[in-house]
């Protein structure tokens, strides 16, 4: 599953083409913010991102949460709308390859901004943190059964979040820790016969033995 909102109608895949749209939709999943906000975040221009905000609106993947009087006008907050969730595996295969290209960049976006920001705030000083990369060599089952234990990480941390939300609205909020968890399972490199496929030709026959 994927972690952005839920595809599953063609002219939402659509609106998620664009680059900018799918980073604005990327950051109003984490906190609400206005198109003023979103333009000066994104460095992009305040209309593009307005007209933007304004797609997302309409098709009900982002909502008005706040209003706020500024100099003379009234800014608009918005964030992701509680239809927000997980792309099925199911859904994600079907989605175009520019939709996932578009959802891509903006996950990767706002996680390379998260782990900058804190390598250089001390966010991986803890003892406890975690940063890994580790490279494997995997059959299509084993990608199948590690992406499931993935699956099951990000339910757990779910039913973790929720368990230190009550305990921390008990405590008044003492010892609240702002954190982020991001989990990757991708191909590094594409086989060689979808390679090949792709260019029209045919899979050569494998050597018997590799040579070093």
């Amino acid at each position: 599953m994927k972690s952005f909102a839920a595809i599953n109608e063609p002219r939402v895949a659509k609106a998620l083409s664009h680059p900018l749209r799918a980073r604005i939709l990327g950051i109003l999943e984490e906190r609400r913010a206005s198109p003023r906000e979103l333009s000066e975040e994104l460095g992009a221009p305040l209309g593009n991102v307005s007209y933007h905000v304004r797609a997302l609106l309409n098709l009900k993947l982002i909502k008005l949460v706040k209003k706020t009087p500024r100099r003379g006008a009234i800014e608009h907050h918005y964030e992701a709308t509680g239809s927000a969730a997980r792309v099925p595996d199911v859904e994600w295969e079907k989605m175009p390859s520019v939709a996932k290209q578009a959802i891509v960049g903006a996950v990767l976006d706002e996680t390379n901004q998260s782990v900058a920001e804190a390598a250089a705030t001390g966010g991986f000083d803890r003892g406890d943190a975690h940063i890994t990369r580790t490279k494997l060599v995997l059959d299509d089952k084993g990608f199948k059964d590690l992406s499931d234990v993935l699956a099951k990480v990000v339910e757990r941390a779910e039913r973790i979040q929720e368990q230190s939300a009550k305990r921390l609205k008990a405590s008044d909020h003492d010892g609240e820790r702002q954190a982020a968890l991001a989990l990757m399972l991708f191909e590094t490199m594409p086989p060689v016969e979808r390679m090949l496929d792709s260019r029209g030709g045919k899979p050569a026959k494998r050597a018997s033995a590799a040579r070093a």
